[in-house]
């Protein structure tokens, strides 16, 4: 297994160790004497950065692989799906908000595998990763939120309903290009095989 793969994997053995710190009550909520929000926070900072790192390494050592194509996704939809039921769980995130973002995961997900099984391939949108960047941000500063940093509480709210909307926006786009893949004229949504692996991940 090459490096880059080997952080995707490192990225799915983070998000029980995720979801047990925010969850779990530890006494005096610390963990080895530090905050557990900031454990938490740092976990989650972690994962996103290999989450970067494994595409850029990918990219940079033409290590692009087949099962990197698949686990990568997998990866990134486990952390984040993780992180905002955590946050629902703590009560720093609306549940209909974090169903509306799991949701349009799955949904351009789908759009997307069906497109490349017809052998196009559907580039991220720049919403897409405007939500990307937005769903770290909401992501860290609600966990801090949750311990002595309530002032990034209206931070972390307010990049949570940038989620929301750029979502939401960005899945009609993606049902947009996907019925245009059914008409003859799909040239303009196919790309190179190496631009790919940098656009799965903005999904």
């Amino acid at each position: 297994m090459n490096l880059p793969n080997s952080l995707t994997v490192t990225r799915i053995f983070l998000v029980p160790l995720l979801v047990v710190v925010l969850l779990t009550k530890f006494e005096g909520r610390l963990i080895l004497g530090v905050p557990k929000e900031f454990v938490g926070a740092a976990i989650f900072a972690l994962a996103s950065l290999t989450d970067w790192l494994d595409g850029y390494l990918a990219r940079r050592r033409k290590q692009i692989t087949p099962l990197g194509q698949v686990i990568d996704p997998l990866a990134d939809k486990l952390l984040t799906s993780a992180a905002l039921i955590s946050l629902v769980q703590m009560d720093l995130a609306q549940s209909w908000m974090v169903a509306v973002i799991i949701g349009r995961e799955f949904a351009v997900t789908t759009l997307r595998s069906l497109a490349y099984s017809r052998g196009v391939a559907m580039p991220a949108s720049p919403l897409g990763k405007i939500k990307m960047v937005a769903q770290v941000v909401a992501i860290l500063a609600l966990i801090l939120a949750h311990g002595q940093m309530r002032g990034v509480y209206v931070i972390g709210q307010a990049a949570l309903w940038v989620v929301v909307v750029t979502a939401l926006v960005s899945a009609a786009d993606y049902f947009r290009r996907f019925n245009a893949i059914l008409s003859p004229r799909v040239s303009e949504f196919t790309v190179p095989l190496d631009r790919r692996s940098s656009d799965r991940k903005a999904g």
